[in-house]
């Protein structure tokens, strides 16, 4: 069981990695890890992550649910949904592999919440992460981005590369 649960940890950990090297494509200025913040119910909640919007304090939830045989459910994305409402969140990123289920979709759509595909087997170094139609893919020594057909490579020694993709 041990190894399950760090498992899961190393995905959220892996997740806020990533996803605060692709902060400003996020439209966020920061991404900080797991932390505790308080509920206008009176409880604490306990974010995998919290992302700071670009130019206000307003920020976003990130939740990451590593699951590896089914697309986020729609309970899942209400639970989240009621986590924004109750910190007064300006909206949340569910980090996953596979995506949403049709009627997380839905649930998704009226409660500002995205979805981030990030492979089961990410790490820093190595992951694809598919948001809002763009895909970023992260190689040993080489982090590569597709954006409407555009692809830009850039390398460890911070030399870009870009072509058609």
């Amino acid at each position: 069981m041990a190894a399950s649960l760090k498992q899961w940890r190393t995905y959220e950990e892996v997740a806020a990695e990533i996803l605060d090297r692709l902060r400003e494509e996020l439209g966020l200025s920061a991404v900080e890890g797991k932390q505790s913040i308080p509920g206008l119910s009176g409880t604490e909640w306990e974010l995998d992550a919290k992302g700071i919007k670009h130019g206000s304090e307003a920020f976003v939830i990130v939740e990451c649910r590593r699951h590896t045989t089914s697309r986020i459910k729609q309970e899942a994305i209400a639970a989240l949904a009621f986590r924004i409402q109750d910190t007064g969140a300006a909206g949340g990123f569910m980090v996953s592999p596979l995506g949403f289920q049709e009627g997380a979709q839905k649930v998704a759509a009226s409660a500002n919440i995205h979805s981030v595909i990030l492979n089961a087997g990410a790490t820093p170094q190595q992951f694809a992460l598919s948001f809002l139609g763009n895909l970023f893919v992260g190689l040993t020594g080489v982090e590569a981005r597709v954006e409407a057909g555009k692809v830009t490579a850039v390398v460890e020694n911070n030399v870009a590369g870009k072509g058609r993709g």
